[in-house]
């Protein structure tokens, strides 16, 4: 079915993320798909999520771009940031013209050094406690328009629901168990990245493509398949 207008878009985008609440799923195809949706939908070139690990640090741990990541992994590292803040405080921050920040000076070189000239960070929510939070970058200054805004923070918060379903919210190692184990699949795919770029000659993102088709191709979960990769018994 093509669809032709947006709010079909919209529509079909939250099917794909609620889809998880009623089968066990991929925590990070869903969290790939939650940032892949936000870019297809909204006014943004990119987009970054990092989730908190069980001690409360944050990692990244989806991307649509090597570039939103690599903003992303530098403002953890200096530990500020709109994310940062968005995850700290449980609400929405706004950086509508990067150029003119005068706080988060890491940051700020980051960002424009990849060309993002504004971001909008979307705090991952559920029931009063945020988990990590959603950055939304775009190449031109300005803030989101408010059907955008209040679009991503759907998304988000309907991811959050996804990943925190009912059985996981009733035992709180349960959530931790998941989180450490999307964190520790995503170094593990990071590997397997680098060895496919490497070998096949294409860059990061094209690799990821490679690894994430031939997954669901198999019907394999990433883990699974990066492994595979890693200890050299796949070659893709």
């Amino acid at each position: 079915m093509v669809t032709s207008t947006r709010a079909e878009r919209v529509s079909l985008a939250f099917v794909k993320l609620t889809d998880t609440l009623v089968a066990d799923y991929d925590v990070l195809d869903l969290l790939h798909t939650l940032v892949e949706e936000a870019v297809g939908l909204l006014d943004v070139s990119a987009a970054g999520l990092v989730l908190a690990d069980p001690t409360g640090e944050l990692q990244v741990v989806a991307s649509t771009s090597e570039e939103s990541r690599l903003v992303e992994v530098l403002q953890l590292q200096a530990g500020a940031g709109p994310c940062v803040d968005a995850y700290r405080s449980g609400v929405p921050v706004v950086v509508a013209d990067v150029s003119a920040l005068t706080r988060w000076p890491d940051f700020r070189a980051a960002a424009l050094s990849q060309g993002f000239r504004s971001v909008h960070a979307v705090p991952m929510r559920v029931q009063g406690r945020a988990i990590g939070a959603m950055g939304l970058f775009r190449s031109t200054a300005g803030p989101l328009t408010a059907e955008d805004t209040a679009i991503g923070q759907a998304l988000a918060d309907v991811a959050t629901i996804s990943l925190m379903q009912e059985r996981t919210i009733r035992e709180a190692a349960l959530v931790n168990e998941q989180l450490q184990r999307a964190l520790n699949t995503r170094v593990l795919i990071e590997q397997a990245k680098g060895v496919i770029a490497h070998t096949a000659g294409v860059d990061m993102d094209a690799a990821f493509n490679r690894l994430r088709n031939y997954a669901r191709a198999n019907n394999q979960s990433l883990q699974v398949t990066a492994g595979s990769i890693v200890d050299r018994s796949l070659t893709l």
